[in-house]
């Protein structure tokens, strides 16, 4: 009897042995094929990750192409703006040294048309302008616009 126990506690431990060896392969297995789909899928996440990485890259530079486009436009168009500022302040010192220098004569004309005389007016106001500042300017056409305006005066209250 005591050889028939060893005899099946072998064959027991065997099985058990067999059991567990099996067991154990069967593990590592379908490790390795789980391993394996899992590599695939993140492969293929990586991929697409990239692939929208780079999508979004192209996108961003497009962006800033468009925004340095336009930062070199606004910076064209302001330099054209302040050099037509600037030609224009240099023609306004031009006339003004011209003026100061009396190489231009100012002529102010007083056009008064009469409608109702039919007949037009024209006061004519010559100066050097180094001999008649702004204020001589301004009292002499203040003076000239009062005698027309008087000579004027009586032709409007007939219709009045």
């Amino acid at each position: 009897m005591k050889l028939d126990a060893v005899k099946w506690g072998g064959s027991l431990l065997l099985t058990l042995g067999l059991m567990a060896g099996s067991a154990w392969a069967a593990w590592e297995w379908q490790a390795n094929a789980h391993g394996l789909r899992l590599a695939i899928k993140e492969t293929a996440h990586l991929t697409e990750r990239t692939n929208l990485g780079n999508a979004n890259s192209e996108q961003i530079m497009a962006e800033q192409g468009k925004r340095l486009a336009l930062e070199q436009w606004l910076a064209a168009s302001d330099q054209s703006h302040y050099r037509a500022l600037t030609d224009e302040k240099t023609k306004q010192a031009r006339l003004r040294d011209r003026l100061a220098t009396a190489d231009l004569r100012l002529s102010v004309l007083l056009d008064a048309t009469g409608a109702i005389r039919k007949s037009s007016r024209q006061v004519s106001l010559r100066l050097s302008a180094d001999s008649a500042s702004a204020k001589d300017i301004c009292f002499i056409m203040a003076q000239a616009f009062s005698s027309w305006s008087r000579r004027i005066a009586p032709v409007f209250s007939e219709f009045i």
